[in-house]
């Protein structure tokens, strides 16, 4: 359904304001182990996904598709299964992050989403596609699972070879990311952008049309122009990742394979899969430690690629794959997000793949990060994890998934201060005298129905707080959407903020920012408490 085929080589087609600017900690050599998606921003170190503390995450993901067609939001709204039951099934699978393809066109003013069962998802009647993407990241963010957002086609109609076309210019491409990570600034759920999706060839050589890597022309230079693209994102959200796929063929054109001219022939590989050449011309970005190179890879499902038939398939994998994309991790160069990968699994050859592929990954948190194709069932050359009732689960596929994922947890908050214990005073085990907090709080971000904000608790007393608890009112009419770094409830006008069971102890002298969403017009909190005392 997404990924028309091309012939040339080994080739095939597929388809398929500014926050501040984080300063990262002095991060060990070997950094910690995390669960989940850990705390804050992320980063990069070396071959590793590091979070705010420098604690390694694995991010073991998913797409969701459907915002990148014609009904500009997700698919499988329409089933019976509501919206936030899908994202609790996927995270309770084990899926800590989440892959959100769209166009250009769902981005417009005036874009309407189609596609959705009113009775089952009625607080999506009338809600644009920004909107609907909004909600969606709110609540897996309260989930503890993280976003990329994948620029998958300029138009719903469908993929192209360049990151541009003659109806949405690169201008128009730049500017749409720069918006949605102005959107989405200071919401440490939404990790980064996955620039333009399967950058691949097209022409024949030596009169190549397509998308290239390392030739230096820059109208056709992916590595040039995901520079331009990724240092744009970056001068309005420095902490985002900049997730960067591969070409199909580093020329840009197919192989004259009847021309006997072995210079106009190369290896080619997937679209959006060939890195080959990554190593020698690198992205370069303006914020150091942001970038993450993202090939896709596929099986015979959706093109007999040569490899597949060769005599000594499956042992042949590893080496083609370290040629493509793996020797960037082995070499510890930079991290890989595989972001797609799947099959129908039709084929018994494809089991052997997808279990050679995810042992390549390696296992753990130290393993490669992926997202995988995909989450809906109609996905016409892989199928889905979800069954055609989006609902039950298509055993096979996760019971091969199932070791490598690493469930979320943590919140995908801001991070936690760490508590260090101090002396209690007698008489008052857990509360500090009257008095003993301030709170300080920063709006994010707002539009239209709703805003993000910031309320920073500092615990000013002579001893800890544990467990502690923050608790404003808000104006009647505004109602918390979701909430990081703690468990945010709300009750009338009153919300409360819960410590997590992570860090449940808040020091003397130590602080910590509670992040939330939440509807109506932006109000700052009010009467704030710690643990019922005034700040």
């Amino acid at each position: 359904m997404f990924r028309p085929t091309a012939l040339g080589g080994a080739l095939t087609a597929l388809a398929t304001a500014a926050a501040g600017v984080f300063i990262a900690a002095a991060v060990s050599t070997s950094p910690a182990v995390a669960a989940g998606t850990g705390t804050g921003y992320l980063h990069t170190n070396g071959n590793k996904i590091v979070d705010s503390t420098g604690t390694t995450v694995r991010l073991t993901g998913i797409n969701w598709f459907g915002m990148e067609t014609d009904n500009k939001t997700f698919h499988g709204l329409w089933s019976n299964n509501p919206w936030r039951g899908q994202l609790d099934k996927m995270a309770s699978l084990g899926y800590n992050t989440l892959r959100v393809p769209y166009s250009n066109d769902a981005l417009k003013p005036g874009a309407t989403a189609s596609g959705i069962n009113d009775f089952v998802n009625p607080d999506l009647i009338g809600l644009s596609p920004l909107q609907i993407l909004d909600k969606v990241i709110d609540y897996a963010g309260s989930k503890g699972m993280r976003i990329i957002l994948d620029r998958h086609r300029p138009t719903a109609a469908g993929q192209s070879p360049l990151w541009y076309t003659s109806t949405v210019s690169e201008a128009t491409w730049i500017n749409d990311w720069k918006m949605l990570a102005q959107r989405y600034a200071g919401n440490p759920t939404v990790i980064g952008a996955d620039l333009h999706n399967e950058p691949h060839a097209e022409g024949t050589n030596p009169a190549a049309t397509g998308a290239c890597w390392g030739c230096g022309d820059t109208t056709r230079d992916w590595r040039l122009a995901a520079e331009r693209a990724g240092n744009a994102i970056l001068g309005v959200q420095p902490n985002w990742l900049i997730f960067v796929e591969g070409v199909s063929c580093p020329s840009g054109g197919l192989s004259n394979v009847w021309d006997n001219d072995p210079s106009n022939d190369e290896d080619c590989g997937w679209w959006g899969g060939n890195l080959s050449k990554a190593g020698e011309f690198p992205v370069r970005l303006n914020v150091a430690n942001r970038l993450v190179y993202s090939p896709h890879e596929y099986a015979t499902s959706v093109y007999e690629q040569e490899w597949f038939k060769a005599a000594d398939y499956p042992a042949n994998m590893p080496a083609i794959w370290d040629k493509y994309w793996g020797y960037l991790h082995k070499q510890n160069i930079a991290p890989i997000m595989m972001g797609e990968f799947g099959s129908t699994l039709a084929d018994p050859r494809d089991k052997v793949w997808l279990e050679k592929l995810m042992a390549y990954t390696g296992t753990g948190v130290n393993g490669m990060s992926f997202t995988y194709w995909s989450w809906n069932p109609n996905s016409g050359d892989t199928g889905g994890i979800a069954l055609d009732d989006w609902t039950n689960i298509n055993t096979a596929k996760q019971a091969i998934l199932q070791p490598y994922l690493i469930a979320p947890s943590g919140g995908g908050s801001s991070p936690t201060p760490t508590a260090t214990p101090t002396a209690t005073p007698t008489g008052s085990p857990t509360n500090p005298p009257t008095g003993a907090c301030t709170a300080t709080y920063r709006q994010v971000n707002a539009w239209q129905g709703g805003f993000q904000g910031e309320l920073t608790v500092k615990n000013t007393g002579s001893a800890a707080v544990n467990p502690w608890s923050v608790t404003w009112s808000w104006p009647s009419g505004v109602t918390l959407g979701s909430g990081w770094n703690a468990t945010v409830t709300q009750a009338g006008t009153t919300v409360t903020a819960a410590a997590p069971s992570h860090a449940p102890s808040l020091a003397a002298g130590a602080s910590v920012t509670v992040g939330f969403t939440a509807n109506g017009t932006a109000s700052a909190p009010a009467t704030v408490r710690l643990n019922g005392v005034s700040c």
